[in-house]
């Protein structure tokens, strides 16, 4: 089985978050950045893991600069075989998932896997944009999934209950948590790492953003906490109704 697992960078949550030329721009000052944690913890293991028990290879991919190698080299060191670095700056999400798409179009690939969402965006949608660009079924929110031969059954948490589905492969999935356990590379993986190919790839220039960032704003800081005698159901409506506004 080949897989294509799509790994991004983002500020460690410890990051004071901070923005500069009249908040058009995030400030990057002091910020630690490490690999999405649902690509990292759910996709990224996940994809090893069937590699280890079906055999084949883990391709870890990433749109950006010289500065996420070491990120890239922690997808290796935890058991992707190789990696891909499109040289890019990942301006959305459009963009990024047309780059992958245009390198992997030809690449045989049976299985494309993402995390559910970045922790600074939050988006969820480079999945659903990946699989329209390949032409491919896409399942998201797996948090379950098992693959036997061409066939792969994947369940998901739906309102209410779970889903059940069966697709055969190619297809790309975003993955949310349970489908996989975090792993801690060892030092044999650090130190094979150092080895293994990072492939640096120019992007392809028919795809371009469709967005950018007109401003950032923090949020608003909570306010305190108003507590009410439990006896004054009146004072209780009141401030439902005046300052929380909710009915």
């Amino acid at each position: 089985m080949k897989i294509l697992v799509c790994v991004s960078k983002v500020p460690d949550t410890t990051s004071k978050i901070a923005f500069t030329d009249n908040n058009t721009k995030f400030n990057e000052d002091g910020v630690t950045y490490i690999m999405n944690p649902t690509d990292e913890w759910y996709a990224l293991v996940r994809g090893v893991e069937l590699k280890e028990a079906t055999g084949g290879s883990v391709t870890v991919i990433h749109v950006g600069d010289a500065s996420s190698d070491q990120i890239i080299r922690k997808a290796l060191a935890i058991g992707a075989d190789n990696a891909v670095r499109i040289d890019a700056d990942p301006s959305d999400s459009y963009f990024v998932a047309g780059q992958i798409a245009a390198y992997a179009k030809d690449k045989g690939f049976d299985v494309v896997i993402t995390g559910k969402e970045t922790i600074n965006y939050n988006g969820s949608i480079l999945g659903g944009m990946l699989a329209e660009f390949l032409d491919l079924p896409y399942i998201s929110l797996a948090t379950k999934m098992d693959v036997n031969g061409n066939t792969a059954t994947i369940e998901r948490e739906i309102e209410g209950g779970k889903e059940i589905i069966e697709v055969n492969t190619p297809f790309v999935l975003s993955a949310n948590k349970g489908l996989a356990e975090q792993r801690i590379p060892n030092m044999r993986g650090i130190m094979m790492a150092r080895k293994k190919p990072l492939e640096v790839v120019a992007p392809s220039g028919d795809i371009s953003a469709n967005t950018s960032v007109a401003s950032y704003s923090a949020p608003e800081p909570r306010s305190e906490c108003k507590y009410v005698e439990a006896d004054n159901v009146e004072e209780l409506v009141r401030l439902l109704r005046e300052e929380a506004k909710v009915i």
